[in-house]
């Protein structure tokens, strides 16, 4: 089995232990429960990176895509959020011979990730602005047809921001909210902005 295969499953099971050991205590005592919440779906955009052979750096690319999330409310002005999202796109580059000819090529790239963390909000009239710090595992895969590119990575995440919601009817709010999502993809550090925007149903 491949070193990169290996790392992949060892921090997918660190991730789900870690979880579970949180949440089954938590769960076990009605006090831990939520009094309330809300789901939120939207169109996402990421400015990242892709990577060519070797892991190397090819350059920034936009990728669009869509992110989900699910808040509970333990108190009025914190909650807890599990966060998902999955981005694609691509990045413009050229494959150029020894001595001869430059190809154009574009290499793709998918990203997913899976965050966990708290939330603190506010309600003023119709606004509900809010900040949040989450962690958790983002992966990201990048290929390239013609050029013998394909590579993937997973890697801790950490996203930081917050957003605002708006209230359209008693139930049902407009949101908008931007995260810098850290990641270490193949070696490199980057934080990249995420924008995001939706419906969200309060509940």
């Amino acid at each position: 089995m491949r070193k990169s295969s290996v790392r992949e499953i060892c921090l997918i099971k660190i991730c789900a232990i870690s979880f579970l050991a949180l949440a089954f205590p938590a769960l076990a005592s009605s006090q831990f429960l939520p009094t309330g919440g809300n789901a939120f779906f939207g169109y996402s955009y990421v400015r990242g990176q892709t990577f060519g052979k070797g892991g190397a750096l090819l350059g920034t690319s936009n990728l669009s895509g869509w992110e989900a999330s699910v808040e509970g409310k333990y108190l009025p002005w914190l909650g807890a959020v599990a966060d998902l999202d999955w981005h694609y796109g691509g990045h413009e580059t050229q494959i150029c011979q020894p001595l001869g000819p430059c190809t154009a090529l574009r290499v793709s790239a998918s990203r997913d990730t899976l965050l966990f963390g708290p939330r603190a909000s506010t309600v003023y009239r119709r606004l509900r602005p809010f900040a949040d710090l989450l962690l958790g595992l983002a992966y990201q895969s990048n290929k390239g047809e013609g050029a013998g590119i394909s590579n993937s990575d997973l890697s801790f995440a950490l996203a930081l921001g917050g957003g605002v919601d708006y209230q359209l009817l008693r139930s049902v709010w407009l949101r908008g909210q931007v995260h810098a999502v850290r990641t270490g993809f193949l070696g490199h550090s980057e934080f990249d902005p995420r924008i995001s925007a939706g419906i969200v149903f309060r509940f």
